[in-house]
């Protein structure tokens, strides 16, 4: 077998359909609501509880609504690829297995190994915001952590520690830090527990991630039925507000072109559902459960992100929502404490459906990416107590929890989203070529206008790729360098398909 064949050595639709009955690693328990409720769980989150105001502030005024829309829009393109593959290929690894499908074994990897990194990474960043919110209400109620254990390190003191490691040779020395800080204690234990819910029965985890999505769920609903009483109309007047730009930074602000700006930022609000389809082999009826789960969890809370929106700006002037706290803000400034408090009660309750969903998620994708010999077989081994992949689970835990423990959340953040956006580009890609090279397949779900529905898909990804700071492409292209290596060294030989293969 030549070079370039390994790369593209890829299993047939079929041949992955016939495992679908076959294999027996995992036990099949989630039925469409607890998948529908993991999709939720990876959506909601930091969006409607921080994002719609602070973007309704600083980009698009009332018109925040429509940047949810327009977000949306783009997000459910991917969305509507991604039911067609799952219900093609309900297997677990999502992207990855869909890729290994259609364009072969090293796009696969690369798939797979970028979906690993930015899963593990929105974990540590959901894990340091949730820890914000717990302290705050800690402080409420007169608990306060020691200052080492409030906060990770700031950017400066661990550039100062790594200084008197290594030494300053020739860089100007850092001072000493100022501040106590040195580990985000609730981040760190956060993220080992997930682990740990996650390790011991993945039904436990569905049920109590049903819970916690309900609870979170009732919480926006709360908001909505209690604030529309409260609307002024006045406030959505003008409802996209006149651009301005601020003349000291040359920063553009409102109009038109701020509702585009605030579509962009809200769009990493708007994804998540993907996580859902890496479970493909624990649910009940995958073929055809998963299409449903990916396409009502997107639309349940793109009906909640509008309606927050259009609440949260009709009750307070729009300027008045930048915090980051905005929804909790938003009933304070009107008189609600009682809903202020159980609003973010029910926010610290909620972004944990986050950590589960995007924990879950990658502790799958590792366990495809091992059992298809990728990586080394051992992260492959189910519990037999459990009937979970409880190796590759722990081992995220803890590594989420040393992320989200020392570094601050800028340093995280900046690496997330250029690997979905990805993943995104070639599921839409991959989805109109199988149409091409195999349209006789009996798919259960078919994207509605493939050809204009996938294009316009890859047209959002790639223009929000275009705008991500240079600093995420330089890490990005570091993390693929070392995924090459490993698959160079170790995955083109001992990949399942190269023995099969002999090559």
């Amino acid at each position: 077998m030549s070079f370039f064949s390994k790369l593209v050595r890829h299993k047939s639709v079929e041949q992955l359909q016939a495992e679908v009955g076959s294999r027996g690693d995992f036990r099949r328990v989630l039925g469409l609501w607890q998948l529908t409720a993991i999709g939720i769980g990876g959506i909601i989150g930091v969006g409607i509880f921080v994002l719609a105001g602070q973007q309704a502030a600083t980009n698009a005024g009332p018109a925040v609504a429509l940047s949810f829309i327009i977000a949306g829009l783009g997000s459910a393109c991917a969305a509507l690829c991604y039911a067609e593959f799952a219900g093609l290929i309900p297997v677990t690894g999502s992207a990855y297995t869909y890729g290994y499908a259609v364009l072969g074994e090293f796009v696969a990897w690369i798939i797979g190994w970028d979906l690993l990194l930015e899963y593990a990474l929105v974990v540590a960043v959901v894990a340091i915001g949730w820890s914000g919110y717990v302290q705050v209400l800690l402080n409420s109620a007169d608990v306060h952590l020691p200052e080492w254990a409030q906060q990770s390190m700031s950017a400066q003191t661990m550039q100062y520690y790594l200084q008197q490691v290594f030494g300053t040779h020739g860089a100007t020395a850092i001072a000493a830090p100022s501040d106590g800080h040195r580990f985000n204690v609730i981040a760190a234990g956060v993220s080992v527990a997930v682990a740990v819910l996650l390790t011991v029965r993945t039904e436990w985890g569905a049920r109590f991630n049903t819970a916690v999505v309900t609870i979170k769920v009732i919480g926006v609903l709360l908001v909505v039925l209690v604030g529309v009483f409260y609307i002024n109309t006045a406030n959505w007047h003008p409802f996209i507000p006149a651009r301005i730009v601020d003349a000291a930074t040359g920063l553009g602000h409102f109009g038109w072109q701020g509702v585009l700006t605030g579509a962009s930022v809200v769009f990493f609000a708007v994804f998540g559902y993907d996580t859902l389809t890496t479970a493909a082999e624990e649910a009940k009826h995958p073929q055809r459960d998963l299409p449903r789960a990916v396409l009502l969890s997107l639309a349940i809370a793109m009906v909640l992100y509008i309606a927050v929106s259009l609440v949260l700006t009709g009750i307070t002037p729009y300027s008045h929502l930048g915090g980051d706290a905005s929804v909790s803000d938003a009933f304070e400034s009107i008189g609600l404490h009682w809903l202020s408090i159980i609003i973010a009660a029910a926010a610290v309750i909620g972004v944990t459906s986050v950590l589960f969903a995007f924990m879950l998620g990658a502790a799958r994708i590792w366990f495809a990416l091992a059992r298809d010999g990728l990586l080394p077989g051992w992260f492959a081994k189910v519990s037999p107590r459990f009937g979970t992949p409880a190796r590759p689970t722990i081992i995220l835990g803890l590594f989420t929890a040393l992320i989200a423990g020392l570094l601050p959340i800028g340093e995280v953040a900046e690496l997330v989203n250029i690997g979905t956006l990805s993943a995104f580009i070639i599921i839409c890609g991959s989805i109109m070529l199988l149409r091409v090279r195999r349209p006789e397949l009996q798919r259960n779900f078919r994207t509605p206008a493939v050809w204009f529905t996938a294009p316009l898909g890859i047209l959002f990804s790639a223009v929000l790729i275009y705008g991500l700071p240079w600093i995420t492409y330089e890490r990005f292209i570091i993390w693929m360098a070392i995924g090459c290596v490993i698959y160079f060294v170790y995955g083109i030989r001992h990949s399942k398909l190269a023995q099969s293969s002999g090559g």
